[in-house]
């Protein structure tokens, strides 16, 4: 939990390295507050039907959850891909398809530079 909060935190902090727990534990608890936003949303009835499935809709405390991380969530990832020694433009791969979504993945499970690189020291040398 102290990940999450560490990276909710540093809200717009787009410089400096993440390290691999840090994203993928934010990861982990975002997608939980997302479920649990889901289920309220549906056990309250202030969803909207979805496209897909008419009985499970995304309601408004589901999106203004997701409004609310969605800064922190795309610093935490250009702050990952620093730790790569990647540029936070790297994000733009995503739009070759397939392709772009796999090699992003692929930067995000990789261990990060063991020195310091331009983007900062090594966070595991910090912490």
């Amino acid at each position: 939990m102290n990940w999450y909060l560490t990276v909710i935190k540093n809200y717009v902090g787009f410089k400096g390295r993440a390290r691999r727990k840090e994203y993928w534990m934010f990861i982990l608890f975002n997608m939980i507050f997302m479920i649990v936003a889901l289920v309220l949303d549906n056990m309250l009835g202030t969803t909207q039907n979805a496209l897909l499935y008419e009985d499970i809709g995304y309601g408004l405390i589901y999106e203004l959850y997701t409004l609310a991380v969605f800064l922190p969530a795309l610093a935490v990832l250009v702050r990952r891909l620093h730790d790569v020694g990647k540029s936070g433009w790297m994000i733009l791969i995503t739009l070759i398809p397939i392709i772009g979504i796999i090699w992003l993945f692929v930067l995000l499970v990789t261990e990060g530079d063991l020195v310091g690189n331009k983007y900062g020291l090594n966070p595991k040398e910090i912490s």
